[in-house]
């Protein structure tokens, strides 16, 4: 009996182990481009609350340009990124409601992803797109592209 146990547990460990081994690894924020059309959309607002909006943090707070860039902008598109999904998905791993959540704390600073849709974002609300529009482009991965060497410096204070 004592031995049917031990074989029993060993054949258990080794098909867990087998198992974690064959497992796909989880993308991290900060991977490379995703096919964003096979997976599910990431949580996201219709429209714009009649009340406040959740506060970005201060730019000053983050010492990397890109960083610094990003929560500037944020800050000029509250409204245009309560409306956004993120594809980090930190709707799932911290709750987040739309990618305006991700700036309201330190998360985005450290998110390619984040800081990629809201450059995303950003730029195609100078061209006159609507939130919807831009959702689309960015449920599409279109953010995907965006150049992000020019905000690794800082911006000029009239783009800010």
């Amino acid at each position: 009996m004592r031995e049917s146990q031990k074989l029993f547990g060993g054949l258990f460990l080794l098909a867990a182990a087998l198992g974690l081994a064959l497992a796909p690894e989880r993308a991290s924020s900060r991977s490379g481009p995703q096919d964003v059309n096979t997976e599910p959309v990431p949580a996201f607002h219709d429209t714009v609350p009649a009340g406040p909006l959740p506060e970005t943090l201060s730019p000053s707070l983050f010492t990397e340009p890109v960083a610094q860039n990003a929560y500037a902008l944020a800050a000029r598109i509250k409204k245009i990124l309560y409306q956004q999904p993120c594809y980090c998905h930190c709707d799932r791993s911290q709750g987040h409601g739309s990618l305006l959540d991700c700036y309201a704390g330190k998360h985005a600073a450290v998110c390619g992803i984040c800081e990629r849709e809201d450059f995303y974002a950003y730029e195609q609300s100078r061209k006159g797109k609507t939130g919807a529009q831009i959702r689309e482009g960015i449920e599409r991965g279109a953010w995907q592209g965006v150049d992000i060497t020019k905000y690794e410096s800082p911006l000029p204070a009239a783009t800010k």
